[in-house]
């Protein structure tokens, strides 16, 4: 029936955990769930929202086949359980193939396609990969082109192994795209061998596995970080947590059908999408509907979404905030919604009032939860068979230790928080990772509680008297406004109240006195109207502590998005970065000023100012700030 209170979680502990006997990896935990029904459907894909009627379907024994060719052909090709396999793909079925091809044979490092060719590069060789899986040419894709690129710079890969998409396209037009993609190919100048991934793996047999499989403790996969200034930090995952986390979050879910239909929209090279709606259904033997390659960005995909609900049967998916607000505006009437029981929300705390909204008009159930790649993935989640706490982000998992504690200035333990004081939340489990790549770039990662090494995850929270915890910000977002700290999120819960916003997002606006001050941006709900006027005095209205109210509130058609749809707070704070500049330039006397705000890997993020006149008097008014710029003419 799953998990209903703190005490069910205690009741699942006082078995150990060496006596559940977890598969010892992610290779053995699909074999599970394949044994479980082998001829059920396992993955199905459609490259385009209008194909979906007819996806492309593998069966659980299909997939365990795919992934062990998958396993061979690496190994073949050189790579050891200490090797590193690079995967630059969209979401395809490929992209499980090689995830878990390669955890298989040596370590998997899904990396975001949307990256430009310098920081793919960078991450290349600071993981120092030895083969590239990416996507071959394709039209509408330049992926190809900046793979190439990325390549002159990372030595260390020795081959690429590309996967065609124009496989699953059902046009009159392939033929036609597939010479153009040809010509695309054979322009390229690469120093490495270049094959085609679907040849490859049907040289190499699929039945049981030629070598032996990874230790639980052995490295599975890289996943970096995420990081908005300079090159993220890669994890270093192993077998273990992957299997434990995903392990977890199906003794979460136990009330839903035995074998369910999860919508994977999320993607791939990030760890929700991987584990959350992967490795856990898959372990479980249920079934993973991809939503064409670029997930929810897929054209027409959130449009349809009810329709894709529908025909598939759906009965979990997974979305981060800005997901849940765009299908808020998608109608529900006339769609049979019978099949999906959960929809779980994570990576930014969901407006109290978007989640009421949402439940209304759906019936559908949303579970708040929270994790981070260095804790696997999922860390706690409000339980589906008990009481869901609208803003809460849930109970721990079982086996996995949760606690806010205070520390002093330096960093250090002091002790444990009280319940309801606000510290800062640390994790002791089986799903925490092993450490970064690059040991140096872990400072502050680890905290020493009575002589056990916990994770202090950055967060801000506060656990109540039942278990639950409650996120209240993060340490790197607050804005500190005159030593004043202010939480973003009680600027944005009152502004998600007013009927036409849709997002919202609140950072600090650099200043000369106060060292910051708070300012909103919203997007509004289509439709909807309201000025910024009208929304600063909504918010002011809602916000107890004057400190807290926005100085400004700015509408946009469309807020900046990470790739997996969160909001990406650096470009909204480069708006007001460059907005101080070109006041500060007309306090000079500058007639002519240009303003480019960029993230610098070592300086984070950086006016690059071009002016003309007196730009000794602007640099001693910039010097009053604290981001970093540069002045030329």
């Amino acid at each position: 029936m799953g998990i209903s209170c703190l005490a069910d979680i205690e009741r699942i502990e006082a078995v150990p955990l060496a006596q559940r006997n977890l598969p010892a990896n992610s290779y053995e935990m699909i074999a599970t769930g394949a044994a479980l029904n082998p001829d059920a459907p396992a993955l199905s894909f459609f490259l385009r929202s209008r194909d979906q009627a007819r996806p492309y379907t593998l069966t659980h024994r299909a997939l365990l086949a795919r992934i062990t060719q998958a396993a061979h052909m690496f190994r073949h090709l050189g790579i050891g359980r200490g090797d590193t396999v690079a995967i630059l793909l969209p979401n395809l079925i490929e992209t499980h193939l090689a995830i878990w091809g390669a955890e298989t044979a040596g370590i998997a490092f899904p990396i975001n396609p949307l990256l430009e060719a310098d920081q793919i590069a960078a991450l290349l060789r600071a993981a120092d990969a030895r083969l590239l899986v990416t996507l071959g040419p394709a039209p509408g894709s330049a992926l190809w082109e900046k793979a190439c690129a990325a390549l002159v710079e990372a030595p260390s890969v020795r081959q690429i192994l590309t996967v065609d998409p124009l496989r699953y396209l059902r046009s009159p037009l392939a033929p036609i795209a597939r010479v153009l993609a040809a010509r695309r190919r054979r322009a390229a100048r690469l120093d490495v061998p270049v094959r085609d991934m679907t040849r490859a793996l049907k040289r190499h047999e699929g039945g049981r596995l030629a070598f032996a499989a990874p230790a639980a403790t052995d490295i599975a996969s890289y996943f970096a970080t995420g990081g908005t200034t300079g090159l993220p930090k890669i994890a270093r995952r192993t077998h273990h947590s992957e299997v434990f986390d995903s392990w977890a979050m199906n003794q979460v879910l136990g009330g839903t059908a035995a074998q369910p239909v999860f919508f994977c929209g999320l993607p791939l090279f990030h760890v929700n999408g991987q584990l959350v709606t992967g490795l856990a259904p898959l372990g479980r033997g249920g079934h993973v509907v991809i939503g064409t390659p670029q997930g929810y960005r897929g054209e027409g995909v959130l449009h349809h979404f009810w329709e894709i609900v529908e025909r598939h049967r759906i009965a979990f998916f997974s979305g981060v905030p800005t997901v849940y607000s765009t299908l808020l505006e998608q109608p529900v009437e006339g769609h049979d919604l019978s099949s999906l029981e959960l929809g779980m929300c994570g990576a930014a705390p969901m407006p109290v009032e978007l989640f009421r909204r949402f439940e209304q008009a759906t019936g559908v159930r949303i579970l708040e939860g929270y994790g981070l790649t260095e804790g696997a993935c999922t860390s706690s989640v409000n339980p589906p068979a008990g009481e869901r706490r609208v803003g809460s982000i849930g109970l721990r998992l079982p086996y996995q230790r949760m606690k806010a504690v205070i520390l002093d200035d330096q960093g250090g333990y002091v002790r444990d928080a009280a319940v309801g004081e606000v510290g800062i939340i640390a994790l002791n489990g089986p799903n925490v990772f092993e450490g970064y790549t690059d040991p140096a770039r872990e400072g502050g990662t680890w905290l020493a509680i009575a002589g056990e090494r916990w994770l202090n995850t950055g967060d801000l929270g506060r656990q109540d008297a039942d278990g639950y915890f409650w996120l209240t910000g993060r340490r790197k977002e607050l804005i500190i406004r005159g030593g004043h700290n202010i939480d973003p999120g009680v600027i944005q819960e009152a502004l998600a109240a007013h009927p036409a916003v849709a997002m919202t997002a609140a950072v600090g606006r650099p200043d000369a006195h106060a060292g910051e001050l708070p300012v909103a941006y919203v997007q509004l709900r289509t439709t909807a109207t309201a000025t910024s006027e009208e929304l600063l005095a909504h918010a002011c209205a809602l916000i107890p502590e004057r400190a807290a109210w926005p100085k400004a509130v700015r509408v946009l058609d469309a807020l900046p998005l990470t790739s997996v749809g969160k909001v990406f707070k650096p470009t909204l704070v480069g708006y007001e970065i460059a907005d101080v500049v070109r006041q500060e330039g007309k306090t000079a006397g500058l007639d002519h000023i240009e303003v480019d705000v960029v993230l610098d890997p070592d300086r984070g993020l950086l006016a690059r100012i071009r002016a003309q006149g007196d730009r000794q008097a602007l640099g001693r008014l910039l010097g009053r700030y604290t981001f970093a710029h540069e002045i030329t003419d």
